[in-house]
């Protein structure tokens, strides 16, 4: 029997890239923050993280879908959607969720969802940097640890 588990271990050809909402940018830019800072923690060089922008949630999916091809060990997806007074909070969280599920099952690069879906802003604000901690760090160490992963992967077992 083999076991396989990730490490927390940068490799120095491994590029990472984050795309990110600019919706509730106050939140978000705390995620990315959150993220890059654990990389650099973990030895990732600055300059092999790319950070992509997109305008809202539901644009994660598109460029997720175009940067799969462009060699990244991992691309984590950060947002933060919260909840209104009506649905289109839970149309926005499934439809981003999903989306990008789909899409991180389909590739063999890990695709990351480091998306906030809260009932407050001040639960959003916590969870970016707050008394919660902060989620963009732990988008950040799943990438890598997944990225490791895969490297250790037979070929053909995952994602083929």
């Amino acid at each position: 029997m083999a076991r396989f588990r990730g490490r927390l271990t940068a490799h120095p050809d491994d590029r990472f890239a984050i795309v990110v909402s600019r919706f509730n940018q106050q939140v978000t830019a705390a995620l990315e923050q959150g993220t890059r800072d654990f990389w650099e923690r973990q030895g990732v060089d600055p300059s092999a993280i790319d950070v992509v922008e997109v305008p809202g949630a539901l644009e994660l999916a598109v460029v997720v879908e175009r940067l799969l091809a462009s060699g990244y060990a991992a691309i984590v997806c950060l947002g933060a959607v919260v909840r209104g007074d009506t649905p289109h909070f839970d149309y926005v969280a499934a439809n981003a969720a999903g989306r990008l599920a789909n899409l991180a099952g389909r590739t063999r690069t890990p695709v990351i969802f480091g998306v906030l879906t809260c009932d407050t802003m001040e639960q959003a604000r916590d969870r970016a940097g707050g008394k919660a901690g902060n989620k963009g760090a732990d988008a950040a160490a799943a990438a890598l640890e997944m990225a490791d992963l895969m490297r250790q992967l037979p070929a053909g077992s995952v994602g083929s």
